[in-house]
């Protein structure tokens, strides 16, 4: 087959990929809301934690459904190969859950002593905080094994590793271009979270660590009182904005400020570091 014509069937792949992607997992989450009982009514699309577990649950079977086929038909691989291997990184889950809640508190702490953000009161309700809980563990399932696992994965197979992972975190922050309160900060943030989120696929070809630390910076975030990508969650900590400003993230959460942005490039140069010196770790004890 010529370049020319392989780079043809690899364009046809992938806007057969996102065609198909848009209609099932569309479908499927239509679905969700029917099941849910959510008003559809437009402007009444406010949703309770327990309908948002329900649609993110049928969102995710949507993505798996299409990702599994694609893998078999057009991939010719197992699904299990997007990164799902668990044989040596059993502890990529816990320190992806330390690396967020880490991150998120260390971050509420700041705003806290720089009067930026004020506690006011704690909300514990334990039926919320499992739903809670539940509902970021299938939105990162969910996007870490499109964006990473499927997408990132085959950028891989065209372009230079670095290349990929710019292209994948910048699909990854247009994906919510949409999001409540959005601006320039946040629209960043979230580049640097596909960055963040991404490194770790780069050099592994696995996804534990990004699920985790996807479903713990989202979790934390929420349980600190901020919002989450602009979105109303459950807070076990009620906390008030002396001002809404870049600095603290106002209605965006903590991903729309300046903060987050410094925090997420400090935790970029770290994996980097952490990554290179491991790669070169295995190849001395190949030559040994």
């Amino acid at each position: 087959m010529t370049v020319k014509k392989h780079q043809k069937k690899a364009w046809l792949q992938w806007v057969l990929f996102v065609v198909t992607y848009i209609v099932v997992v569309g479908i499927f989450q239509l679905l969700g809301s029917l099941v849910a009982g959510v008003d559809l009514t437009p402007g009444m699309l406010h949703q309770t934690t327990a309908q948002s577990v329900i649609i993110a649950l049928l969102g995710l079977l949507g993505t798996f459904l299409v990702l599994f086929l694609f893998m078999k038909e057009v991939d010719k691989e197992p699904f299990v190969k997007l990164g799902f291997q668990y044989q040596n990184h059993k502890k990529d889950i816990g320190l992806g859950v330390l690396v967020g809640l880490v991150t998120l508190a260390i971050g509420f702490l700041t705003l806290v002593f720089f009067e930026q953000i004020k506690f006011t009161s704690t909300y514990f309700s334990g039926y919320e905080l499992a739903l809670t809980g539940l509902l970021f563990v299938l939105v990162a399932v969910m996007e870490e094994t499109l964006l990473r696992g499927y997408i990132l994965r085959k950028l891989m197979n065209s372009f230079h590793k670095m290349v990929a992972l710019i292209i994948s975190a910048s699909l990854f922050s247009f994906m919510h271009a949409a999001n409540p309160n959005i601006n320039w900060i946040s629209f960043l943030n979230l580049f640097l979270s596909g960055i963040v989120l991404g490194l770790p696929y780069l050099y592994t070809r696995n996804l534990w660590f990004s699920i985790s630390l996807h479903f713990s910076w989202n979790f934390f975030q929420s349980l600190f009182g901020f919002k989450v990508s602009g979105r109303d969650s459950y807070s076990l900590i009620e906390i008030d904005f002396i001002k809404n400003s870049a600095i603290n993230g106002g209605e965006f959460g903590f991903e729309g400020s300046i903060l987050s942005v410094v925090f997420q490039v400090i935790l970029i140069c770290m994996m980097i570091v952490f990554f290179k010196r491991k790669t070169a770790r295995h190849k001395n004890k190949l030559v040994l």
